[in-house]
């Protein structure tokens, strides 16, 4: 059993569900509703004119309600998982759950209906007059046949995408793995022999999709209970199963198996045995989907074999066909372009998409969700895990130029790159606030040393930078170690990577008689310098900096901060007139917030805490905010007195010297530095809004809290940022991820170029 499998007993699902708010999903506004003006507003008499708006053009729906991202998730309860027909109140915890995932993998709203009727004209007749509420149906959880026919009914008579999650969610994934089984194993989907067992809905959509991207008709057998369906077959045939009816003498799942490329399962455990798995052919594609227990397990197979690819629809294996790979972001890309259906070109183009993935470098968020296993396309991983980040950017886009390429998009994206901004920062709203900064670095690319180059890690981020356009990463270790660790990663190329070794550098000389130059004052002789030039790598990329010879550092992943920034202080001096701190940006809740000094000052006295102001209010605006200073503190304006709020009311006194072109205040809590109400209790206070920095009274509570907000979730944290350093050097958090790193990195780069 691996490691990943989740056990889950029933008394913790049953309290799970049960505990605090009953479910698992609420309405919460999105627009404040605090004044009485908010609700003339939200309600009467405001929301007349949208209503009139409407009325007038029924597609100014998408602009003043929420209809374009909200998702009717809809069930009779006639197929539940694999429990069976449990009717439709039963399934509404699945329904909850389903909503759950639309907003968690693609912020989508997802509203669930349960319907009681098993009558296929009362639930048509049901749903497509809801058509005005939503953007999108997903259809969940209704036995076949009568989904094909429900389905196929409302897709004729609504103009949103009508969805069977169960059928095509399914079949799009499972797709997405065959195109890289078969990559891998050297065949083309137009040459394979695909064998299918089941003829329910999945199955279905799974033969109607393969052989929409190529599969030969005449080369795929499909089973069900009674055997092969063939041509001329009578018994237990329907409109679905005659469309697939192959020209076969083979009567029996062993008789197709014989010869076969690949294998769909999707039917019951144990419906594959030892002897067929034999008589595949070489290199079989073993896709055992059903579920709870697949038709044949791994191990099964690879007792048999040990060139068989397998997929299963289980967790605790590799290769899940998971169909929250899909959905999601499927109806994410079909609702941002106001798409009328969802085709068959579409689910092409997210089944490529999900592929693709797979042969990309893993990102440390989806190993550290899978206890860091390191995964890599290969036999077992050429399906994305589900917290792939990057599925929300690649499956989306995907979906809605295909939308358009094929017609059925209302309102056509016009800036693709700029879509896909708008996508990445949906579910990581850092990546909103850095993208401009990003744009800017890879028009202006540069030079950044990693100093710890021999670590996997950092090599995977050099890699990452050089490929995200940043410029050119220069690693800093022994050459022959870092590209045995990339060729374990999977790197196939370094190129664009320079790697430069402290011990034999050409400027080791000149490097030395630097720093010889820096501390022949501060008791270090010449050969000193030497050894540290030679064996410390952050010296070594330091020094690179300070020449010239690189634009900015990176370093930290090893080492706790205070030796990594005594390292590099030696080397690079302060700024003139300000001092070296550490700036953390938290974003949550669609605002951003910078506190100081998350780094460097243990207790900052009063000129150090009005410096810290200065220089984190300068980044705050260098980074596209207007700063609202609040020297934050215990008390608020000397309520509760103390001794220890002296040196931050001095603070505020010397800005207020200083004439400084931002606003400031304190000392305040910081409950009222970020709450518009509380701050209307004190009417004097110089800010006109929520602080959006904090200047905190000491290290530990500006670590404290930082480390707080990144560790509680609800939003993200970068940095610490180094400001305040002549040169460019950021020196990231001990375990630290590759996105961290190279974030810091194009910080730097940006840093760089504007000084």
């Amino acid at each position: 059993m691996s490691d990943t499998e989740i056990k889950v007993r029933d008394r913790e699902a049953l309290l799970f569900h049960s505990s605090g708010r009953p479910g698992k999903i609420e309405i919460t506004a999105s627009k404040p509703l605090t004044t009485q003006r908010d609700l003339s507003l939200a309600y009467s008499p405001g929301v007349a004119v949208p209503c009139l708006e409407i009325a007038k053009n029924p597609a100014t729906a998408y602009d003043y309600t929420s209809k374009g991202n909200i998702v009717a998730v809809i069930s009779n309860g006639t197929a539940v998982l694999g429990l069976g027909n449990l009717g439709a109140l039963a399934s509404k915890p699945v329904m909850e759950g389903k909503a759950v995932l639309f907003k968690r993998f693609a912020d989508v709203d997802g509203f669930d209906l349960e319907v009681s009727t098993e009558d296929v004209d009362e639930f048509v007749n049901c749903v497509r007059f809801l058509g005005a509420s939503f953007g999108g149906i997903n259809l969940e959880d209704i036995k076949a046949p009568e989904c094909f026919i429900i389905e196929q009914r409302l897709r004729e008579v609504m103009d949103i995408p009508v969805f069977h999650d169960d059928q095509h969610g399914t079949a799009i994934i499972a797709a997405s793995g065959l195109i890289n089984a078969c990559d891998l194993t050297g065949r083309k989907l137009e040459d394979i022999k695909l064998v299918i067992n089941g003829a329910g809905a999945a199955a279905i959509a799974c033969c109607e999709l393969v052989k929409s991207m190529g599969v030969a008709h005449d080369n795929v057998i499909m089973c069900d209970s009674r055997g092969v369906i063939y041509k001329g077959r009578e018994d237990g045939m329907n409109q679905w199963k005659s469309a697939h009816a192959a020209d076969t003498d083979a009567r029996s799942l062993d008789d197709a198996m014989k010869g076969a490329d690949a294998f769909f399962g999707l039917s019951v455990k144990g419906a594959v045995t030892s002897a067929m798995v034999k008589s595949m052919a070489k290199q079989p594609i073993i896709f055992a989907m059903a579920n709870p227990d697949p038709e044949i397990s791994p191990e099964e197979v690879a007792a048999i074999r040990d060139d068989a690819i397998c997929a299963t629809g289980r967790s605790d294996y590799p290769n899940q066909i998971n169909n929250v790979l899909g959905f999601p972001y499927i109806f994410r890309g079909a609702l941002d372009v106001q798409a009328s259906t969802i085709n068959e070109d579409m689910k092409i183009a997210a089944a490529h998409a999900v592929a693709s993935l797979a042969r990309e470098d893993v990102p440390d968020e989806v190993a550290a969700a899978y206890s860091g296993r390191r995964l890599q396309y290969g036999p077992e991983y050429i399906i994305p895990a589900p917290f792939d980040p990057r599925l929300i950017t690649a499956v989306p886009k995907a979906v809605a130029q295909a939308a358009m390429d094929s017609g059925v998009a209302r309102r056509p994206i016009i800036d693709m790159e700029e879509y896909e901004n708008q996508l990445r920062g949906r579910l990581d709203p850092t990546a909103a606030h850095l993208q401009l900064i990003s744009d800017y670095v890879r028009a202006h690319p540069k030079r950044i040393a990693f100093a710890e180059g021999e670590e996997e890690t950092v090599i995977r981020a050099a890699v990452a930078y050089r490929n995200s356009g940043y410029g050119t990463p220069i690693l800093i270790g022994r050459e022959d170690r870092i590209h045995e660790s990339a060729k374990k990663l999977g790197i196939e190329s370094l190129d664009g990577v320079e790697i430069s070794n402290a011990a034999l550098s050409k400027h080791n000389a000149e490097y030395a008689e630097f720093l010889y130059q820096r501390l022949q004052r501060k008791g270090f002789l010449w050969r000193d310098c030497q050894r540290m030039v030679n064996q410390k790598r952050n010296v070594f990329a330091s020094v690179m900096v300070a020449k010239g010879h690189a634009d900015g550092l990176i370093t930290g992943l090893t080492r706790n901060f205070n030796r990594s920034f005594a390292d590099v202080a030696g080397v690079i001096d302060a700024k003139p007139g300000e001092i070296p701190m550490g700036l953390s940006i938290a974003i949550a809740k669609g605002r951003t917030v910078f506190i100081a000094d998350t780094r460097v000052h243990n207790l900052p006295n009063a000129e150090e805490l009005a410096e810290i102001a200065i220089q984190a209010a300068a980044k705050a605006r260098q980074m596209g905010h207007e700063p609202r200073v609040a020297m934050v503190s215990h008390s608020t304006f000397g309520n509760p007195y103390s001794e220890d709020t002296d040196r931050i009311r001095e603070a505020v006194g010397i800005l207020e010297s200083s004439n400084v072109d931002f606003e400031f205040d304190g000392d305040m809590a910081v409950d009222v530095a970020l709450d518009t109400e509380l701050l209307k209790l004190y009417p004097f206070c110089r800010l006109s809004g929520p602080a959006n920095v904090l200047v905190m009274p000491a290290l530990h509570a500006a670590t404290t809290a930082s480390k707080l907000l990144d560790k509680l979730g609800g939003g993200t944290v970068v940095g610490p940022v180094m400001i305040g350093l002549e040169k460019p050097a950021q020196i990231a958090q001990m375990g630290a991820t590759v996105n961290d790193l190279v974030n810091l990195a194009a910080l730097a780069a940006h840093e760089a170029e504007h000084g």
